[in-house]
């Protein structure tokens, strides 16, 4: 405001002036006169109101003082008998008094039924008849009044005395003065007064304090002012044809105008509502709720392209109060940037093909997932047709040409139900002009826009085309699965709920995909052939059937790892003296060269089996073999041994082959004649011992290192097995796995077996059932073994003396023993191999001799004596006198040997239960001239 020459007032006065003038014309002085006059209004009310209130009050405590003072004074003890008394008032007044002074009531009068007061607090009313209306009280109810009258106004409460009987023999009256009533509200003025002056202060601070806050929002403008700013806005609102959208700092929606809503769509009620519940896109939301400064930034929403720029609006105390959107429709642009999130959505679907085909290297689930990523942002159904040599893991045909059959190995759809062909179906292109057979023939993605038109498609299926169109299947693109030049099967997308055909960028696409998805089906194939030969070269290098034997029961499982095949391996070798040899290793490793090692490693135990060597004695020759095989492999044990770049620093940059890297093996050897179990372990876990009343034990077995790394002798530990034990042998693959350490696996595989009155193969089922793993990733080894006992009816021994007349004894106690099984077919053989074998043990060997007959699958012949050297079969010259006894004694056994013992050797031959064919002699042969013959 200015003075009358264009310059500021000046003096003290002149300015305050000019402040007031300024602020009495604004609207926030206008709202401040306003809230001043409701507020003193509202103050006067309210005083008044507390006044009344407060006479209501004391006049309602009043008539409950009076009230509780007269009920309680009636029916005091002694009042009835007071009251017939000769003389009442002498007898009631001094009661009264006391009970008004204790009450701190005004008057307590008693008076008989026609109203004559027998006391009072003014005594000059005593006799004297009490004033108003009487006959409630006289009837039998209590009530309270405000009595004006005679002596004085007050605020009484009239009860009823009754007698015995019930019936009202006197009135009780108590009240307090009116005048004393008022003085209690007029003591409460001032401090009413002081309430309401200090709501008037609070009440004009707080209206100071609104228009103060209003003045600052509205910048001390009047009402000119403030209608010119209102149709300001009413043109933002309504005529501006930029959207401008303004949100607060909590994300919430202030205003929109009419442009705002139209392009973004808004419900008709927007305001105050957070932005993510205004049904916009995720995107737009974000856009909005961001508060980050956008310039002319290009937003999809809906069908409009729109041009955002988005600024924070003025902050207040330092904080922000949010920002403000304009938004520009640039739906001309739409067209291109519908191109741009085409592609890149293409991108993405090719980022999430190569991220989820061929997550596994199985060649159906590799097909089933090319299927599942396409569908359906791409497609509404996506089949897969695989050759029938790549679903086996087989090489396909290098041949050129059309391929007239494939089968369908996957198929996905929106829907369930299609009318394609299902999993499984041999899928035929005998129609040339096909889009699938024109697509193999070509090598590349094949579009048919339109089914309708494809008439080759139609002519291939009649009927089964028909059946497609009228379920709504329009469009596909036939895609070659090709990698390293070779098909390997087809690709078909199809289109059915989309209404759009595919075109031709779709038929890049589709390439694209089909092409990425076929190397992950050649990988897959490639590794399901060698897991193939894998799995059939271990296969044929493990046991096919069980020898037969009486030893023991035997079941077994063996189960290779889905990841790639191991190494390992079982056995059950029969050894001489119907004893059997149980064996379960594990080498380190997976694959073509794992299998292969283990082939070499049970062919290496059958061999030094044929030794019959203890376990511990097998297992080092086992070891220094390993070490043999290494180094032969490796090169190491060549003069001067390996370059300083080891085994790969070959002259032609290739690796030599690789050594065993490791094994484990578990030998256990049981003697059903004694039931004697010797075993050894090579770093392998032990066995689990089952004794016949159910109890399931680990034996402790001494530790020995695994085969391969050498440098310490194996231990051997011996058990005595009652008839009707079980052993069960295993490798870690069944126990162990990365979910479950050993000791776990361990006491499963303890529960599982504790289960009595199975057979050993349902033991096993039980076994597997209970541990194995969805997808082991080692291979499993089982071998589950009942004892048996040899009875001792079928066991024959004798103690045969140094001397050479022993042998005919002896001799013929075996034929005996042979005539008691009903075995005279063999009696000749076997009196001829004994009396070989005794005379020469008696001849060349030491004491003690023992000779024992086994009958079992076959009859056992043994001889043992002290000494340990071990006999050769030659061939004896037509002039030699001696050497031919055992050449008689192979030629009569099916087989012979010598096994040593710790105090000697033990020289065997068994003969089969039932004489067969007998070699053919020039003369007979006289047995007693055999004891001469020399060995």
């Amino acid at each position: 405001m200015t003075g009358r020459f264009g310059r500021q007032p000046t003096g003290w006065g002149s300015r305050l002036f000019a402040r007031l003038s300024r602020w009495a014309h604004s609207v926030a002085g206008q709202v401040f006169a306003l809230q001043a006059m409701i507020v003193l209004l509202l103050i006067a009310a309210a005083a008044a109101a507390l006044v009344f209130q407060a006479r209501y009050d004391s006049e309602r405590d009043a008539r409950h003082r009076s009230l509780a003072a007269a009920e309680s004074f009636a029916h005091s003890p002694g009042i009835v008998s007071a009251l017939l008394s000769t003389d009442p008032t002498a007898l009631l007044q001094p009661l009264a008094e006391a009970a008004r002074r204790g009450s701190g009531v005004d008057f307590i009068a008693v008076m008989n039924t026609d109203g004559i007061r027998y006391t009072d607090s003014q005594p000059d009313l005593i006799g004297r008849r009490a004033t108003g209306d009487l006959s409630r009280a006289l009837a039998g109810h209590a009530f309270t009044e405000t009595f004006r009258g005679e002596p004085s106004d007050a605020v009484r409460a009239i009860v009823p005395i009754r007698n015995a009987d019930g019936v009202v023999i006197g009135l009780v009256g108590t009240g307090i003065d009116v005048e004393n009533v008022s003085q209690v509200v007029e003591g409460q003025l001032p401090l009413l007064l002081g309430a309401a002056a200090g709501a008037l202060l609070l009440g004009t601070g707080g209206a100071a304090l609104v228009s103060g806050r209003l003045r600052r929002q509205t910048r001390g403008l009047g009402a000119a002012e403030m209608s010119r700013i209102n149709e300001h806005h009413e043109a933002v609102l309504h005529a501006v044809r930029e959207g401008v959208v303004i949100v607060d700092a909590g994300q919430r929606l202030v205003l929109a105008n009419d442009e705002a809503r139209r392009l973004l769509s808004l419900p008709p009620d927007p305001e105050n509502r957070h932005v993510t519940d205004l049904g916009l896109d995720p995107r737009t939301a974000e856009l909005l709720a961001s508060g980050q400064v956008v310039t002319d930034h290009v937003h999809l929403a809906g069908d409009r392209l729109l041009a955002v720029n988005v600024r924070p609006t003025a902050q207040y105390k330092g904080m922000s109060t949010g920002s403000v959107v304009t938004l520009r429709d640039s739906t001309e642009l739409a067209s291109l940037s519908g191109r741009a999130e085409v592609a890149r959505g293409r991108l993405q679907l090719l980022y999430d093909a190569g991220v989820r085909i061929g997550s596994t290297l199985d060649v159906v689930r590799t097909a089933e997932e090319l299927s599942e990523v396409a569908v359906p942002r791409f497609a509404d159904f996506v089949t897969v047709e695989l050759l029938e040599p790549v679903l086996h893991g087989d090489e396909p045909s290098l041949v050129t040409g059309v391929y007239t059959e494939m089968r369908r190995a996957a198929i996905t759809g929106v829907r369930a139900d299609s009318p394609l062909q299902p999993v499984g179906d041999i899928i035929r292109f005998v129609v040339p002009t096909a889009p699938m057979a024109a697509a193999l023939d070509a090598g590349h993605a094949v579009l048919a826009a339109d089914l309708n038109a494809a008439m080759g498609w139609r002519a291939q299926d009649s009927q089964g085309t028909r059946v497609a169109l009228d379920y709504g299947l329009h469009s596909l693109i036939s895609v070659p699965l090709r990698a390293r030049g070779v098909v390997l099967g087809m690709a078909n997308f199809w289109r059915a709920d989309t209404p759009e055909p595919f075109d031709e960028e779709d038929r890049s696409f589709a390439a694209e995909l089909g092409a990425r998805a076929a190397v992950s089906i050649d990988n897959a194939r490639r590794f399901t052939r060698e897991h193939a030969m894998a799995v059939t070269l271990q296969r044929s290098l493990l046991p096919r059937v069980l020898p037969a034997q009486n030893a023991v029961d035997v079941a077994f499982r063996y189960l290779p790892a889905k990841a790639g095949v191991g190494g390992d391996w079982f056995d059950v070798i029969p050894l001489p003296g119907g004893r059997v040899a149980l064996v379960v290793g594990d080498v380190v490793g997976h694959g073509v060269h794992a299998a292969a090692t283990m082939g070499r490693l049970r062919t290496a135990v059958h061999n030094f089996s044929t030794l019959d060597l203890p376990p511990d004695e097998l297992l080092g020759h086992l070891d220094e073999l390993i070490n043999r095989i290494d180094q032969n492999d490796t090169g190491s044990g060549l003069a001067g041994g390996a370059g300083e770049g080891g085994a790969e620093d070959a002259s032609d940059g290739t690796a030599e082959p690789a050594g065993v890297t490791g094994a484990t093996c578990l030998y256990a050897v049981y003697d059903p004649v004694s039931g004697r179990c010797l075993m050894a372990s090579a770093g392998h876990p032990g066995p689990a011992l089952i004794r016949p009343g159910g109890d399931v034990e680990f034996p402790e077995l001494p530790a020995g290192l695994p085969l391969g790394v050498g440098g310490m002798p194996f231990e051997a530990a011996e058990f005595t097995l009652p008839e009707g034990s079980r052993l069960v042998l295993f490798t870690d693959g069944l126990v162990e796995d990365r979910d479950r350490d050993f000791d776990a696996g361990l006491q499963l595989l303890g529960e599982s077996l504790a289960r009595p009155g199975r057979s050993p193969d349902q033991a096993c089922s039980d076994v597997l059932a209970a541990l194995l793993f969805p997808v082991p990733s080692d291979d499993i080894a089982l071998l589950i073994a009942d004892t048996r006992r040899l009875e001792a009816d079928r066991i024959a021994e004798w103690e045969v003396p140094g001397e050479a007349s022993a042998v005919s004894r002896v001799r013929n106690a075996g034929a005996a023993q042979l005539a008691a099984w009903g075995l005279e077919e063999i009696s000749f053989s076997t009196e001829l191999i004994l009396s070989e074998l005794i005379t020469n043990a008696i001849r060349y060997g030491s004491a003690p001799v023992r000779v024992r007959l086994l009958r079992d699958r076959s009859l056992v012949c043994e001889v043992s004596d002290g000494s340990s050297t071990s006999p050769h079969l030659r061939y004896a010259a037509t002039t030699d006198e001696g050497g031919r006894g055992l050449f008689l004694v192979a030629q009569y056994a099916d087989r012979w040997g010598t096994r040593y013992t710790e105090r000697g050797k033990v020289i065997w031959a068994e003969l089969p239960l039932t004489g067969g064919p007998e070699p053919q002699a020039a003369d007979p042969l006289d047995l007693d001239a055999l004891e001469d013959l020399a060995w």
